[in-house]
């Protein structure tokens, strides 16, 4: 199939033929639209769209878009989506009172994960990441980063980042790779920190490097590692080339945004816990803070200010954190509803956040995130719905008629 042709679309949301990176401030609530419209594909990319009046009579495929909108696919630039098994029973702990570092300290969380994974081979863990990848793709995502953290050895780290890159080369989805060794220590580790800070960066950063398996490092700072051992780990990842990513401020104001900011991070992520200090920081760098609203629902704990960040001028992105422990979701128009319903985002704020700025926060936003053409033709088609806000307003429906990847259906 080299050329397809979509008809009749109510809307086209998110046009920005200058690209212009990440939408900031009162930009955020801007969204170029163009009403009756149609939008031509071929090889891949957006060739032509416009008026309907001006509509192409053929291509090799047309699709009648009934009313419907079309949007660019969700950038989701946080998520763990490769993991060995769920945690539902950690989920009952939280339910009869225990804390996130009560259920850490009785065997669960990131280290009950590392166990699982690491008595799963390699095939069968690719086998059930793939199956929560065409379910996200199917839901709407065309890019997305992918974490490890879960092996916090050698061997269960490589292995993760494999099945990441085997993803990259068995979906059209773009995909980016994060090395987040540093995500928790294990437990023989427990009185040898250095030592295992030791082996992240002499030992896994050097090999994964020279496997080509990773385009970020990321380190988990709040309550886990500190700001020197932080700054350490990302200095060493950018010796080898590796960009940063932070896990910043999800369980306490840990100088996560600071030291993320001083390594040059492309994001700084969770952000539950910070202030104006850490927004005047954030306004004064090229760092995008992501904020992940799903975590605090499923976690009940406090949303990052999201609404404080964007009067203040920064661009902020939103995305799931998808995982097993702490966000075991990737149902973005879920995510969208608890971000205007939660943080009091305005639709327009959440649909910038979850398309242009997340393909900012993945530095694909010359190809992803947006309608122009010479872009991916990765986009979706909604159902007939009055608006786009109508998504997080009827949070209880499914609103997507037909994903489209790289000009291609998917069923």
């Amino acid at each position: 199939m080299s050329s397809l042709l979509i008809r009749n679309i109510k809307t086209i949301y998110g046009i920005n033929e200058h690209y212009g990176g990440i939408k900031s401030g009162t930009a955020m609530s801007q969204v170029s639209t163009l009403e009756d419209g149609f939008l031509l594909a071929e090889y891949g990319q957006i060739k032509a769209y416009g008026a309907m009046v001006d509509c192409p009579d053929r291509a090799d495929v047309v699709v009648d878009a009934d009313g419907g909108h079309l949007l660019p696919g969700w950038c989701d630039s946080h998520t763990h989506l490769v993991f060995a098994t769920s945690r539902e029973e950690e989920f009952v702990y939280r339910l009869k009172g225990m804390t996130y570092e009560e259920i850490a300290e009785k065997g669960g969380g990131i280290l009950n994960s590392a166990r699982k994974l690491g008595l799963m081979d390699e095939e069968e863990l690719y086998e059930a990441s793939a199956t929560r990848l065409e379910k996200a793709i199917r839901s709407g995502t065309t890019a997305i980063e992918i974490k490890s953290g879960y092996g916090l050895t050698l061997e269960s780290e490589l292995k993760m980042l494999r099945v990441i890159r085997r993803l990259k080369e068995s979906y059209p989805v773009a995909i980016k790779a994060t090395f987040l060794g540093a995500h928790a220590f294990p437990m023989e580790y427990r009185n040898d920190r250095q030592g295992y800070i030791r082996l992240i960066t002499e030992t896994m950063i050097p090999q994964i490097v020279h496997e080509g398996l990773a385009d970020y490092i990321d380190v988990f700072v709040t309550k886990g590692f500190t700001v020197e051992e932080t700054d350490e780990i990302l200095k060493a990842g950018m010796r080898y080339g590796l960009k940063a990513k932070i896990h910043a401020n999800e369980l306490a104001n840990s100088g996560g945004v600071q030291v993320g900011i001083e390594n040059g991070a492309v994001s700084v992520d969770h952000l539950e816990q910070i202030g104006s200090e850490e927004i005047e920081a954030l306004k004064k760098s090229k760092t995008i803070p992501t904020i992940l609203p799903s975590c605090s629902y499923f976690l009940d704990i406090p949303y990052a200010p999201a609404r404080t960040m964007i009067d203040a001028g920064l661009g902020v992105c939103l995305a799931t954190d998808f995982n097993p422990g702490t966000s075991p979701s990737a149902n973005i128009p879920l995510l969208l509803s608890l971000a205007c319903t939660q943080m009091k985002m305005l639709p327009e704020e959440a649909f910038n956040a979850i398309t242009v700025n997340g393909a900012c926060a993945m530095e694909v936003e010359n190809i992803y995130g947006s309608i122009a053409i010479g872009k991916m033709a990765s986009l979706i088609i909604t159902r007939e719905i009055p608006s786009f806000a109508y998504i997080p307003y009827s949070f209880g429906e499914n609103h997507i008629k037909q994903v489209i990847v790289k000009g291609k259906l998917i069923n």
